[in-house]
């Protein structure tokens, strides 16, 4: 996701114990909307008295875990009670083993949003001043620099947590700006005093799944845009192809009942009308890749609503241990911190995104080969006369592409599958949920950069289609594309480098630049 400045103008997203959605994250991760922690004396005291509930536990000499004991397989081990008030401390500072590249400053305030999001449930034993910490440095542009690497995706995401924990105790290096700074400089120069985490908060703060359910709602929103992108990219591919719109028909969709695909055949048919279709000698059934694109689009499009329910369910969890139930004054030890929901998703999201690179490498494939383009030049290239011989349109376009394709395939192996025994075999079974959704977005990376690629190609076959069949053009919705493709990209008349172009379209693919379906 491309980096924004912060607005002047933002809408705010309330932070309390009702549901949040999927947009709220990734409007605070576009820093188009900030966090708004609530005021009203009801939550701030529902929050206070799991503080308190533990406050007295403590004074009556309870055992809590990861309170009064040592952490994961050290549960056992009692704490002095004059040594409980260092424990979080020691916590997040074993945990600072993270490697890998840093999240972006967009995947870590949603980080930072979703581990807020699911502290204000009131079933952690946090503190107040907790809760208006992560809001003060979100709010404030302090953001954690957080190891990508590192976490197995339960017992929650333990190391890239603990960079939060201690970047709100004052400790380790932050994005500031865009620039790295120390956590002491940055609170200081905002005249934000450090963190003294209470007894539990440490845990509360790394024990849950944060990061990847922070991560799962940013792919979410990349994939739900991808799905409309790579149907307004088939049927341009099909307009270039002379391609046989009736493939999409109305009557035709009713009789295979999924909704997703459904949709994207109506899509189609809002872009490609019939009757404006005639077949003059026309091949009778396209290839699969044009054809049975609505089949390919729309598994993707059908799995977004539960891909939404399974993300949101988890975002609006309170998903550490143990649960302080205040109101029974009870402390429940489990395993919420457990990623499995958003590790399927994330292996789901992640099968079904490659498949739409796969189709788009495909349509591809057919628009640059003259012998299955239906008239268009080899490899799409613009050069006429004598020149035509030293051009080679997109040939090393579809190479990259291809490329691009393969690796996404190569990525769709559920992370989920390879759980692994660690903790001296106390986290015995493990989501692999934060990889998992680490692969997904890398999926979603490589599949916009086809994407990206099969702009440049649909919009000169267009043209050429349009060139060597001057009567025919496309309908309202394809040539309002075709402009505002035009807009940013010339057509290749003459071979050029095109990675400035790929670029520019990448950025307006991720900043979703176009309204593409209502």
């Amino acid at each position: 996701m491309h980096e924004a400045k912060l607005n002047t103008v933002q809408r705010a997203v309330r932070f309390d114990m009702s549901r949040l959605q999927i947009e709220d994250i990734v409007d605070i991760a576009r820093a188009s909307a900030k966090a708004s922690l609530s005021d009203e004396p009801a939550f701030r005291a529902a929050i206070m008295r799991g503080a308190d509930f533990l406050d007295r536990l403590l004074r009556e000499d309870g055992t809590i875990y990861g309170v009064t004991t040592g952490y994961g397989d050290s549960c056992t081990v009692a704490v002095p009670a004059d040594l409980v008030a260092e424990l979080p401390h020691h916590l997040y500072t074993y945990h600072g083993c993270g490697l890998g590249e840093y999240f972006n400053p967009a995947q870590t305030r949603a980080v930072m949003a979703v581990r807020l999001a699911s502290l204000c449930k009131g079933f952690s034993g946090v503190s107040v001043a907790l809760l208006e910490q992560i809001t003060r440095l979100l709010n404030a542009g302090i953001l954690p620099k957080i190891p990508s690497e590192g976490s197995v995706g339960a017992s929650g995401d333990l190391t890239p947590l603990s960079y939060l924990a201690a970047v709100l105790c004052g400790e380790r290096e932050v994005w500031r700006d865009g620039a790295t700074l120390t956590a002491a400089q940055a609170l200081r120069e905002a005249g934000i005093a450090p963190l003294r985490l209470r007894p539990k908060e440490g845990l509360a703060i790394m024990n849950g799944t944060a990061v990847m359910t922070a991560l799962a709602c940013l792919a979410f929103d990349r994939a739900a845009y991808l799905t409309q992108l790579a149907t307004r990219i088939t049927a341009m591919a099909s307009f270039a192809l002379d391609g046989n719109a009736h493939h999409f028909d109305e009557m035709l969709f009713s009789v295979k009942p999924h909704p997703g695909l459904q949709q994207v055949a109506l899509w189609l048919r809002h872009d490609l009308p019939t009757d404006q279709w005639e077949r003059n000698g026309k091949r009778l059934q396209d290839r699969y890749s044009i054809r049975c694109a609505p089949h390919v689009i729309g598994v993707l499009a059908d799995a977004l609503p539960w891909l939404r329910s399974s993300i949101e369910n988890e975002l609006n969890s309170a998903n550490d241990n143990p649960i302080i139930d205040a109101e029974g004054e009870r402390v429940l030890h489990g395993g919420h911190f457990y990623g499995g929901h958003i590790a399927f998703a994330m292996d789901s999201m992640k099968n079904a995104v490659a498949n739409l690179a796969d189709l788009l490498d495909r349509q591809m494939a057919l628009l640059v080969d003259a012998r299955y383009n239906h008239g268009l030049p080899a490899n799409l290239s613009g050069a006429t006369g004598p020149r035509a011989a030293i051009n080679h349109g997109l040939k090393a376009l579809q190479i990259s592409a291809s490329a691009w394709t393969a690796e996404a395939l190569k990525l769709t192996m559920p992370a989920s599958v390879f759980s692994r025994s660690t903790e001296c075999h106390n986290q015995d079974k493990v989501s692999m949920g934060t990889i998992a959704a680490r692969d997904c977005l890398r999926v979603l990376e490589l599949t916009e950069q086809v994407a990206a690629a099969l702009l440049i190609t649909v919009r000169q076959g267009v043209w050429l289609r349009c060139r060597a069949n001057p009567g025919v053009q496309p309908q309202a919705a394809l040539a309002r594309m075709q402009e505002q493709l035009g807009a940013d990209i010339a057509v290749i008349e003459e071979d050029r480098r095109l990675e400035p172009d790929l670029r520019l379209l990448l950025g307006r693919i991720r900043g979703q630049a176009w309204t593409l379906y209502a």
